[in-house]
């Protein structure tokens, strides 16, 4: 046991320099082609996603430092802030107030306090179950019949994609991996760290090569070449970095395939709502270039898959 006290602060610290050398270099691609391509929307989006990646390292590095429970709370008030992106952008009734009052001062503390205590069957089940079933007799009485079905469905699809999903993440660190004992912070880093690589290489080779454009009515602005770009990356990436985690080579690369891909779906997907309530980007209300949906869309799609791969098959 001393012995993984001992390495794991060297195998972070190259991990993390690793990744600040990537960030520092993408910067410097990113601040270049600004100046070449000023007004290109695709170069825009590059910067915001590796400003947003500098800012998940930082979340990294305090999960790193405070394990357990510095985790749980950082992503209770990401889960905190992305559930208020979401229903400030998506819903604006106020007879279903008290449902939604639900899913921050009920759902949301409670999904993250059985996380930290590590209770599985109710962590797995409040929101999928519980919620689903409390949120439509909430909104059922307000006493407003019109919309009941849309309005209670939008409810739930935020609660599950910003508290229930989200959630998964810092629930990493509490899966009890036979021979990786308090070593589960760098399969959390691997998560993290090949989903966002995706995601800035497809913005960067899309912008860099362009090309036939993948789903144009979700994504405008995603390409063919650049998506597989994007996903083969993280997967080489993902393969590379099997030494920090439980995982052989072979496993190490289809498991980042399949988070990579996963992540990109979530990009997709998130995309496609917002577009579908005429907003281009989350916080645009507010004048920001992306909020904090824009900064973990991605995320929120690979994290449950990733969890319950690790806890199925090597748990």
């Amino acid at each position: 046991m001393d012995g993984i006290h001992q390495a794991l602060p060297i195998q972070a610290g190259f991990v993390f320099f690793g990744i600040f050398a990537v960030l520092l270099l993408a910067t410097f691609v990113g601040a270049q082609l600004k100046r070449r391509l000023p007004d290109n929307r695709n170069v825009d989006d590059l910067n915001r996603r590796v400003s947003a990646w500098w800012a998940i390292m930082v979340v990294l590095l305090f999960a790193f430092w405070f394990h357990i429970i510095g985790t749980t709370f950082l992503f209770f008030l990401i889960s905190f802030a992305a559930l208020r992106e979401f229903m400030t952008l998506i819903y604006r009734r106020r007879s279903d107030h008290n449902a939604i009052a639900a899913c921050f001062y009920l759902l949301l503390p409670l999904q993250y306090y059985f996380v930290l205590i590590d209770w599985y069957g109710m962590f797995a089940t409040l929101i999928p179950v519980y919620a689903f079933l409390l949120l439509p007799v909430i909104g059922a009485f307000s006493g407003q019949t019109a919309g009941l079905f849309e309005r209670t469905a939008k409810i739930q699809w935020g609660a599950m994609i910003t508290v229930f999903c989200l959630s998964h993440v810092p629930a990493i660190m509490t899966l009890p991996i036979r021979g990786f004992e308090e070593r589960n912070i760098l399969l959390l880093i691997f998560m993290i760290v090949v989903v966002q690589t995706g995601d800035v290489l497809q913005y960067a080779l899309q912008t860099l090569f362009g090309g036939k454009k993948i789903m144009p009515a979700l994504s405008p602005d995603a390409t063919v070449w650049g998506t597989l770009g994007g996903i083969a990356g993280a997967t080489a990436l993902a393969a590379s970095l099997y030494r920090i985690t439980p995982f052989s080579p072979v496993q190490a690369a289809a498991i980042g395939l399949l988070v990579a891909v996963m992540g990109f779906f979530g990009s997709l997907v998130m995309s496609g709502i917002k577009r579908s309530h005429g907003v281009q980007n989350w916080g645009r209300s507010n004048n920001l270039r992306g909020g904090m949906l824009d900064r973990v869309d991605g995320i929120c799609f690979a994290a449950p898959v990733f969890f319950h791969v690790v806890r199925y098959y090597w748990v």
